[in-house]
């Protein structure tokens, strides 16, 4: 018996947050009946289990490693018409979704999955999974300005907790300066907002790497399937940060 909302979000209808959402709006069935309480526990194999009246049913779990180009939409769909990362995955027969999200300007790293517990466990802010990114600016920002992003800056939404700087590349004949950041945290375009408050606007953004994996290899537009041995470092990655912030 596990609870239904774990259990709706390993069938790939959403992740564990949204299937929550769905079990309190009372979209979801189990055996014909309404169910609006979290934490209600279920049999996967012998209940039957609706949402907006349609059966659900497990899927193997996939996990996907996308290089998302810049000027794509990371959701499901857009009202606008703009491309969106599925776009790019219809080779993928389960459904799946991103793990977070990367702004419409940002390119890089992005994980998809049909496997709820797993998208939760890497996004939620208790695990602290490091993400790589390379910001580029103009000009040359001081070492003094990157400390203030390494101790933590503050800003609208409070002060942000310390990050790795470190210069990547400068290239004096275009003026600038590719930065290489890792944070710990994923608030709403984060890195932007941090060279922002340092007054180095940010004119390229890439994420390279998630926690312990990084993009290499997969061209843009791109993605490949992740290997279970990286899926279990991803998860080993999640708990020992949680551990570590734990033990403090």
């Amino acid at each position: 018996m596990e609870r239904l909302q774990k259990v709706l979000a390993e069938a790939g209808v959403a992740s564990r947050r949204k299937c929550e959402e769905l079990i309190t709006a009372g979209r979801v069935q189990v055996n014909d009946e309404v169910i609006t309480t979290l934490g209600v526990k279920v049999d996967a194999q012998k209940d039957v289990i609706k949402v907006d009246g349609r059966a659900i049913r497990q899927q193997k779990k996939v996990y996907v490693l996308f290089n998302k180009p810049k000027g794509v939409i990371t959701s499901a769909s857009d009202p606008g018409g703009r491309k969106i990362v599925t776009d790019f995955l219809k080779a993928v027969k389960e459904r799946i979704y991103p793990v977070g999200r990367l702004d419409y300007d940002t390119e890089g790293l992005l994980l998809l999955t049909n496997d709820g517990e797993f998208a939760n466990l890497l996004t939620h802010p208790k695990h602290h999974v490091p993400r790589t990114y390379h910001a580029t600016v103009k000009g040359v920002p001081h070492g003094t300005l990157l400390d203030k992003l390494r101790e933590g800056i503050e800003l609208e939404d409070g002060l942000t907790a310390p990050a790795e700087v470190e210069y990547y590349d400068i290239n004096p004949e275009k003026n600038e300066t590719v930065v290489s950041i890792t944070i710990y945290e994923g608030r709403n375009r984060q890195v932007r907002r941090m060279f922002e408050a340092i007054q180095y606007p940010v004119i390229k953004l890439r994420r390279v790497q998630f926690g312990p994996i990084p993009l290499t290899g997969v061209p843009r537009g791109k993605f490949r399937h992740l290997k279970p041995q990286e899926v279990k470092e991803l998860i080993d990655s999640a708990l020992k940060t949680h551990k570590i912030q734990k033990g403090k």
